[in-house]
């Protein structure tokens, strides 16, 4: 039984990591194209690493409830693992290692103690 709940909390915690991951990289990638078409225009491109509480605000607004409730959850399977990539001044670099961490945390670690509780070492 509790082999069961370790392996589907070891699936839940790496999907809900990969898909905030991965929504991270549709938005900087779709943020980075606007900002190039903004650069092409002649605009100043806001390069602004971490949004003021109203175009976080603004944010949800856009975002789905789904894309909001990812990044929540991200937000908190990630805090053990955010100090080690803070210091980057990469954004990529913040928010992937930490991501990478986790995944072998959760993924692989609670994977191994599912197997262990299963009795299958």
């Amino acid at each position: 039984m509790i082999e069961r709940a370790l392996r589907l909390a070891a699936i839940v915690c790496s999907l809900l990591v990969v898909a905030g991951w991965g929504w991270f990289v549709i938005d900087e990638t779709s943020a980075a194209s606007k900002n190039s078409q903004a650069e092409i225009a002649g605009q100043a491109a806001s390069r602004t690493a971490s949004p003021d509480p109203d175009a976080e605000r603004d944010r949800e607004k856009v975002n789905s409830k789904v894309h909001e409730w990812v990044d929540d959850a991200n937000d908190v399977l990630l805090r053990p693992f955010s100090s080690v990539g803070e210091s980057s001044s990469s954004k990529w670099v913040r928010r992937t290692v930490p991501a990478l961490l986790a995944l072998l945390v959760y993924g692989f670690g609670l994977g191994l103690l599912a197997r262990v509780a299963a009795g299958r070492w």
